[in-house]
């Protein structure tokens, strides 16, 4: 009997230890392994600084050190069982919080209810109840669990009802679905959710906790929002390789220890068999899922080494760094007009041909911009004696689409303004023809020929690739047409790039993109261009 009282002291001594090691700070990692062959009794627990970052960012939630997480890590990196079972269930037990509430988000209901199914077995498994006796489950559902202290876990998706629900932790786990990330309607409703709903499903607004964790897909994604809008989110990213020049450290003091270009964040899941078939999937997988950045590097079909720089002396008289000199002036339009917010913008570039010192033609990005404008603006008479510069001074800022287009047109010297034949694009012609009926460039509707926007893109790669195309790299609006087409199709606006491609093709349709000699051609045609050798005596 004393023997039997003995070993049941040091049972409870051993347990009592485990309580106060696991509700300490570095305990949580110590709890998923001691319950992980619970949930996983046939994988052995394999840790690593990754899992140990985690940890400490999510402990950090739990303490109340931070209370707006945002973690982007790569497939097979443990994301949701760690914040989606052993979290809440470290939470109830170990911090002794059995009436903490948890709502499971994702894009899709099935998830968060597959990781409550976790969450039960784990609850009630006999290692867990002897451990934390407290923690009673009185609802064991797939979509709601309720400890008898009152906490809960809730699951439901993106689309699914999440008015009157509430919690201390909100936990977005993979809100955008990478299946249907290029559709922009159901990117939109997942923004909404997380804009306006999930951000007030919290129980008290200041000191609850809201966790999003996902792979990037998307510049557009919840992630995106998050880091576009600078909202107070402490930002953990983890890529699979290390990146020269990009290099993770959050306002926890962590720091991704890895300090050469191309490590593995964790070997032992990934191994380089496994690398090589992360990189099989294509760039943009490769870029946005497992390098968290929603661009190949270098960017995607029309990469920034595309294109090349424009960078001339300036002129000794006017110090301004002047354009080539260019025969013919293209301007491209793709037409959207509104002031709001939350509609496409319109996007312009203006382009210039001219002749390489290798004889070949090449065009230059001279000016763009991306605007939402009204379609027209109000009426402005021109003051006595106002000059140019003036006016445009004073009534620029109220001006609409087409006073904006014409304007560009007219200091450029444009030939051609391309208008993109839709809806938008006839509303545009018919108005710039009643505001300036005496312009003197010749405007014309393009057809896409119900290309879409990829195909439009891909048609024109090779003027890139080849090296055709010029731009002022240093320029903040030539800066921002790179960017927008180095992430296309994964960007969050494609207007730009729509009018890029559109001026383009049409150059090249109309021969002012031709080069001086086919790259590839036929024996019997080469043989016309072969130089003949001179004969060795007249004849």
């Amino acid at each position: 009997m004393l023997l039997q009282d003995q070993a049941r002291a040091r049972l409870e001594l051993m347990r009592r230890e485990l309580r106060e090691q696991f509700a300490a700070p570095g305990g949580f990692l110590p709890f998923i392994r001691h319950f992980w062959r619970v949930l996983e009794p046939d994988v052995d627990f394999q840790s690593g600084w990754a899992l140990e970052a985690m940890a400490l960012h999510l402990e950090a939630v739990a303490f109340g050190r931070i209370n707006r997480l945002l973690m982007n890590v790569c497939p097979g990196s443990m994301k949701s069982l760690m914040c989606n079972v052993f979290f809440p269930a470290w939470v109830w037990g170990a911090l002794k919080r059995p009436g903490a509430r948890f709502f499971n988000l994702s894009y899709s209901a099935s998830l968060p209810e597959r990781d409550n199914r976790k969450t039960i077995r784990l609850i009630n498994s006999p290692e867990y109840k002897r451990l934390y006796p407290e923690v009673v489950l009185e609802k064991a559902g797939e979509e709601l669990l309720e400890t008898s202290r009152t906490g809960s876990k809730q699951a439901a998706g993106i689309g699914g009802t999440v008015t009157g629900r509430r919690a201390d932790f909100l936990i977005l786990d993979d809100p955008n679905n990478v299946s249907d990330i290029e559709s922009e309607a159901i990117r939109e409703t997942a923004m909404r959710v997380f804009r306006e709903a999930a951000s007030n499903r919290l129980n008290d607004m200041i000191k609850s906790a809201i966790i999003v964790i996902q792979q990037r897909t998307h510049e557009d994604d919840v992630s995106g929002v998050i880091l576009t809008d600078e909202l107070p989110y402490c930002h953990l990213y983890i890529p699979l390789l290390s990146e020269e020049g990009r290099r993770c450290e959050t306002e926890l003091g962590w720091i991704d220890p890895r300090e050469e270009p191309d490590e593995c964040y964790w070997p032992e899941r990934y191994p380089d068999e496994a690398i090589r078939m992360a990189m099989d999937q294509g760039p943009f997988v490769f870029a946005g899922q497992y390098q968290q950045r929603p661009e190949p590097r270098g960017g995607g079909i029309l990469k920034r080494e595309y294109w090349r720089h424009w960078s001339p002396a300036p002129d000794p008289v006017t110090k301004r760094r002047n354009f080539p000199v260019c025969d013919f002036v293209l301007a491209s339009l793709d037409p959207a007009f509104t002031a709001k917010e939350e509609n496409d913008p319109a996007g312009f570039t203006v382009w210039g041909t001219f002749l390489t010192d290798e004889g070949d033609r090449a065009v230059c990005l001279l000016y763009a911009w991306r605007k939402r404008l009204e379609l027209c603006g109000p009426d402005q008479m021109r003051w006595p004696g106002e000059t140019d510069e003036d006016y445009r001074e004073r009534c620029s800022p109220q001006w609409g689409l087409v006073e904006t287009v014409h304007d560009a047109c007219a200091r450029y010297r444009a030939d051609v303004l391309l208008v993109e034949n839709k809806a938008s694009g006839h509303s545009v012609v018919q108005a710039m023809a009643r505001l300036f009926p005496r312009h003197k460039y010749t405007i014309e509707l393009h057809d896409p020929m119900k290309l879409d926007k990829m195909a439009r893109v891909i048609r024109v790669q090779p003027e890139f690739s080849g090296g055709y195309v010029w731009a002022p790299l240093d320029r903040s609006w030539a800066s921002m047409v790179v960017d927008e087409c180095a992430m296309f199709p994964r960007g969050r606006y494609d207007d730009l790039t729509d009018s890029v491609s559109q001026a383009i093709y049409w150059l090249r349709k109309c021969g002012f993109l031709e080069r001086r000699q086919e790259q590839f051609m036929a024996k019997e045609d080469a043989a016309q261009h072969r130089k003949r050798p001179a004969a060795i005596y007249p004849i």
